[in-house]
């Protein structure tokens, strides 16, 4: 770094974090991570980031990119671990009351819902996070693993999944005390993933008799099914609303292909770093994360960044 200021006329800069209003170009020294960081713009790509304490498959998240919540999953057991992500680095908090994987999130770091999954039987077991413990309130209606979901902690969609040796096409509202059952998918899928609201989300993936490529969109109402994924896949993630979202990962086998739905269609990307599926996934269609999954090492997380983005310099 001894020409940078040569050449640009001042010294790098030292900061504890990403710069606030970074350039394009511009360099500093990231005093907390100790590396040197540059800002580029990005036609939409994936980077490395901080792993996560314990390596597991089949986990929850929700979130945003700077401030997500990881949960459950599978090591060599079924686990109810929780981590918080900071933007930069994993921290352990308080576990789920009930172990499980396969089971789905929505909601916020601070103010999150966890419902369904296996334990290790199918799972009605809902959950709610405040930021600092766990809460199990009024189950699902019907109990089941691998499903897709929607929304925030008191209005949220679970769809989908696997019930009593069956791929579901069952759907439920939790209004923030109960669930109730409304129209179902057209079509029974588990491995499924989704994303959006509880009046406009997404669903896409997932398998039916093999993996599938089907979408359908939920108006609050009803299912519609809309144009497919690229690529057929089960057991992926998505960031985003039923307009603008990222799907990315999934199997079989594990692929890293990444789409970018604008409302319409389907527009393959550029692709993880890592191929993986059973991830987990949190954020926007400019801004996602991606954690854990059937990889080694199942701790791996990734960013994904549209527009200006900082990177770390490795040579």
């Amino acid at each position: 770094m001894s020409d940078y200021k040569n050449i640009v006329g001042t010294a790098v800069q030292n900061y504890a974090g990403d710069l606030p209003n970074a350039l394009e170009g511009q360099v500093w020294y990231n005093s907390t991570d100790k590396n040197f960081k540059l800002v580029l713009d990005t036609p939409g790509s994936w980077s490395s980031s901080g792993v996560l304490n314990t390596g597991r498959n089949q986990v929850a998240g929700t979130g945003t990119q700077t401030a997500a919540l990881g949960f459950g999953g599978y090591t060599d057991t079924i686990v109810g671990f929780t981590e918080l992500y900071n933007g930069s680095s994993w921290t352990e908090v308080n576990d789920l009351n009930t172990a499980r994987n396969q089971s789905e999130a929505a909601g916020t770091q601070t103010a999150g819902l966890g419902f369904g999954g296996g334990a290790p039987g199918d799972s009605a077991l809902t959950e709610t996070w405040n930021g600092t413990n766990w809460t199990e309130v009024n189950a699902m209606n019907t109990a089941r693993k691998r499903l897709g979901g929607a929304g925030t902690q008191t209005a949220a969609l679970g769809f989908g999944g696997y019930a009593d040796g069956n791929r579901s096409d069952l759907n439920e509202l939790w209004n923030g005390t109960n669930w109730t059952e409304l129209n179902d998918l057209n079509t029974g899928r588990q491995g499924i993933a989704g994303d959006g609201t509880n009046t406009a989300a997404l669903a896409f993936g997932g398998e039916v008799s093999a993996k599938s490529a089907l979408t359908e969109l939920w108006n609050g109402t009803n299912w519609t099914e809309v144009n497919d994924l690229n690529a057929s896949r089960q057991h992926m993630a998505g960031a985003g609303t039923s307009t603008a979202l990222l799907a990315f990962g999934g199997g079989n086998p594990n692929t890293g292909a990444t789409e970018l739905y604008n409302g319409t269609n389907w527009t393959e990307v550029n692709d993880m770093t890592t191929a993986r599926k059973y991830l987990a996934g949190a954020g926007t269609t400019t801004s996602a994360l991606a954690f854990n999954g059937d990889v080694d090492p199942k701790n791996h997380t990734e960013e994904w960044v549209i527009g200006l983005a900082s990177r770390t310099i490795t040579s």
